[in-house]
């Protein structure tokens, strides 16, 4: 509405007040922006014109000599330092298809090529022979509108998958930065990849492998046995943890996540989750599962630093040999063939028993007690308290489960280090891309029979090609079986 028609609109009554207060605060935020589009327009015809500014100076006598050094000033100025180069842009594709070294004619099946029209053209860099070649790949549509899809590379993506394979193994698995990443395929496979390209590959992967981890994280709530151990982690200066589930085929990283009960009833659903949790003794997994066990290795930790570190104190001593016994036994016993149900109830039965016993002979709680004695304590109480629970010995009852967590502490010694040295993530998205790409690479390092660059790609490729990974495969065969067992149950 322009000042003509809200005259005549005010005269007949039609506009109030309240509307002409809008229309003014919307005609100063208008002489606010093309204020403020005339002063930057006169500031660039400046570089060409310097007589404009003078101009602009005298024209304006509000504007006093010390406003070139006030802080709005200064602020310009610095954005003037800090313009970024213009990007070029985006190479048209025909200019890249043309600097392809090899070229290749794809076909539907059992199409002829005679019937099949050209549809479109792509340029993508391949590794052949360790060196990255670009390869100029012409698209060619059968009949029946169908057209086939490019082996080995992900939708809208100029880099083949094992580019992104070997940049993601480089930078999470071997745990170096984006920069030295990107060296190393310049070196060795004359590869040319920016910092920027880089990160963005390792994006796109990461959508390419979502579903993979999903339903990593759905075979976790399905197996029989399943470790856990969790470290510090941060994204960017917010602290955070590391979670890690390992399983005997699968393992699950949970970058920037919480060590709280939320973030495990979604990874492991308390109604679900049917199989033995084998953790620490943190807060956090007591009492949680059907079945459980405790990681011997961080009792006796715990024993042995009292006993080196008070070695006149003879009852530190005493305990930690008859742990270390109890413990020795109760290896030999779960490792012992021979032994059916019931003898292996009756063995857990008898190292009950000693704990029972060791509780008795050293656990005391005085009210002036000194620290390394209250921490004595602590332990013994800690040992009686898992053994009431039932979680020292499920190991001994059930063969398949390790006494120990140091699964998943192995599994987080990189990550650690990575964490130690300052490369951590900067967002949430990148903690969770980290998430899928160890993930997925860490479940495959485990189901596959050799682990290498070769047997890696042959197994995505497939992938690609079938439209079905591993891992979906285990899913849909865990769930069959749980179908068959209801109907027999049933």
């Amino acid at each position: 509405m322009n000042a003509h028609d809200a005259r005549i609109e005010f005269q007949r009554g039609h506009l109030g007040v309240e509307q002409l207060l809008d229309l003014l605060e919307k005609q100063e935020q208008t002489i606010h922006r093309l204020t403020a589009e005339v002063d930057r327009l006169k500031q660039r015809l400046a570089q060409y014109e310097p007589e404009i500014q003078n101009e602009a100076k005298h024209r304006d006598p509000a504007v006093s000599t010390g406003t070139r050094y006030s802080l709005q000033a200064e602020e310009k100025r610095r954005r003037r330092r800090k313009r970024k180069k213009k990007s070029p842009g985006r190479r048209h594709t025909r200019l890249k298809f043309a600097e392809a070294q090899t070229f290749e004619d794809l076909y539907p099946d059992n199409a002829r090529p005679e019937d099949c029209k050209l549809v479109r053209e792509r340029a993508v860099w391949r590794l052949k022979d360790r060196r990255a070649v670009l390869v100029g790949y012409r698209v060619f549509q059968g009949p029946d509108g169908v057209e086939p899809r490019i082996p080995g590379v992900t939708p809208r993506c100029e880099y083949g998958i094992e580019i992104l394979v070997v940049l993601s193994f480089l930078v999470y698995i071997i745990g170096i930065s984006l920069e030295k990443a990107c060296a190393v395929l310049g070196f060795f496979c004359q590869l040319s990849l920016s910092k920027s390209q880089a990160d963005a590959l390792l994006r796109q992967l990461a959508r390419h492998w979502k579903s993979e981890f999903e339903t990593l994280c759905d075979l976790m709530v399905y197996a029989a046995v399943v470790y856990m151990d969790e470290t510090g982690w941060k994204i960017g200066t917010e602290g955070c943890s590391l979670w890690t589930f390992a399983s005997k085929l699968h393992r699950v990283f949970l970058f920037g996540c919480h060590k709280d009960d939320d973030t495990l009833d979604h990874m492991l659903p308390p109604d679900l989750f049917q199989g033995i949790g084998v953790s620490d003794d943190a807060a956090v997994y007591r009492r949680r599962f059907r079945k459980g066990q405790k990681c011997w290795a961080h009792l006796l930790r715990k024993a042995i630093r009292l006993a080196l570190l008070y070695p006149r104190k003879q009852a530190y001593r005493r305990f930690l040999d008859e742990l270390l016994s109890l413990y020795y036994e109760a290896k030999r016993a779960a490792a012992d063939q021979r032994l059916g149900p019931s003898g292996r109830a009756r063995r857990v039965q008898e190292f009950n028993d000693r704990v029972n016993a060791l509780f008795r002979r050293y656990w005391q709680l005085k009210p002036d007690m000194k620290p390394h004695e209250r921490d004595f304590a602590n332990l013994v109480n800690e040992l009686f308290e898992r053994m009431l629970d039932e979680e020292l010995f499920t190991f001994v009852l059930n063969p398949e489960v390790d006494p120990t967590n140091n699964l998943p502490e192995r599994l987080q010694r990189a990550p650690a280090q990575d964490r130690d040295a300052g490369r951590t993530s900067k967002t949430a998205a990148g903690a969770h891309r980290r998430s899928v790409i160890v993930s997925v690479l860490e479940s495959l390092r485990t189901n596959l029979a050799a682990f290498n660059l070769e047997s890696v790609l042959e197994e995505v490729s497939r992938w690609m090609t079938e439209g079905l990974s591993l891992f979906a495969r285990q899913w849909h065969e865990v769930m069959g079986a749980s179908a068959r067992t209801a109907l027999d149950t049933g």
